[in-house]
């Protein structure tokens, strides 16, 4: 194979990942306008089928897909990275300091985008705080042979339910730790200061070691049949997995409940625990994952889904300016309208959602795309690609 045909290869494979990443970044987009304009309705973890609106339910279990997807794709992507600089070193070093800065948003400018309060009482570790963990984990995991990762991997997945009645006292040394690792929960350091582990790292450090392994599919020696083969049989032994355990329905997350609607009963099927994730949400998720992974790649050159890519391609910096052009909106609309359901500003109507987040994603296509191609252009300033 020629120096042409490869290059065009290697950029053909970056844009399907992109377009991917882009896609359930249009995804959040709507999980996160039902978060701001219609937070006046609280829905629980996992969600109750028989009391919440059909769209509400379906808005939640698409961004389902999100997180997974972004953590796999983190993974996957800092196996391409690896390719890339050809130094295991380098790429740990990168994976750590990266880490560490997502950390760092996640804990002042992400949070203060969501709140707009100084000094901040409360600090909510979400999903920016669960990638920057498990890229400091595998930072040190890329140095372990992969069958031994892969094991290792699959253990946590499938194995971490098993640690859901583990629980320790407030005043246990380990009762931090154990939050930060697998319980949601709050952490009180002061009457005035408090901490939400909103995403448990733990199951995620699984889920990018997922991805790193799969970055293999990816390398330049694999042909698109191959790859395609390979993404193929993880998506059906995913969903295969999840539909076999699901209806055993003793292990892997909340038992399914057999309404006397089958709509419902289906309905409970498939609505799974994100806080932490369960086995079931990342077989479910990963399974898609996987499959629009394959699917994006054989269709990356259509020109309806191809846009996406630039979404892809800026993530972080799409990521901080949604969320505080989504904040501008709301403070803007309780300026105008005032507090309209009790505490907050809120939608009266479900369909505004998906028409407010397709206007969203419309006006900021295109900060996000000069960004994407600045980055690109200038590879030389070197903390660009960190966002």
């Amino acid at each position: 194979m020629n120096t042409t045909s490869t290059t065009q290869q290697l950029n053909q494979r970056l844009f399907s990942i992109d377009i991917l990443r882009g896609f359930v970044m249009v995804i959040m987009i709507l999980d996160h306008v039902r978060e701001t304009f219609f937070l006046h309705y609280q829905m629980s973890d996992p969600m109750d089928i028989t009391s919440t609106d059909t769209i509400l339910i379906i808005c939640r279990f698409l961004a389902h897909i999100c997180a997974p997807t972004f953590i796999f794709l983190t993974g996957l992507s800092a196996y391409l990275y690896m390719q890339k600089v050809q130094s295991k070193k380098e790429t740990s070093w990168f994976l750590f300091t990266r880490g560490l800065f997502l950390i760092f948003l996640e804990l002042t400018f992400v949070n203060f985008a969501w709140t707009f309060e100084f000094p901040m009482e409360k600090l909510y570790l979400q999903v920016i705080w669960a990638i920057g963990f498990s890229m400091i984990f595998l930072s040190v995991l890329i140095y372990l042979p992969k069958k031994i990762l892969f094991i290792l991997a699959i253990i946590i997945i499938f194995g971490h339910n098993l640690l859901d009645s583990v629980h320790f006292e407030k005043d246990s040394i380990f009762y931090i730790p154990w939050a930060v690792l697998h319980e949601r929960t709050w952490i009180e350091f002061s009457q005035d200061f408090k901490v939400r582990t909103s995403y448990p790292i733990l199951p995620w450090i699984g889920v990018i070691s997922l991805g790193f392994i799969a970055g293999e599919w990816f390398n330049k020696n694999i042909n698109f049949q191959t790859r395609k083969n390979y993404l193929l049989k993880t998506t059906l032994i995913l969903l295969s997995s999840f539909i076999v355990i699901r209806f055993i329905n003793v292990y892997g997350d909340t038992p399914y409940i057999n309404y006397a609607s089958i709509s419902n009963t289906i309905l409970s099927f498939f609505n799974i625990t994100k806080y932490p994730p369960s086995l079931l949400f990342i077989l479910l998720t990963l399974g898609i994952c996987t499959f629009l992974l394959m699917l994006f790649e054989k269709y990356q050159n259509l020109k309806s889904i191809s846009w996406l890519k630039n979404f892809g391609a800026a993530p972080m910096f799409f990521y901080l300016l949604h969320l505080y052009f989504l904040k501008f909106l709301y403070l803007s609309a309780v300026a105008i309208y005032g507090l309209n359901q009790g505490l907050y500003f809120g939608f009266s109507h479900t369909w505004q959602m998906p028409l407010l987040s397709i206007l969203f994603a419309f006006i900021l296509y295109f900060p996000t795309k000069w960004y994407a191609n600045l980055k690109q252009k200038r590879r030389d300033i070197k903390w660009l690609k960190y966002l």
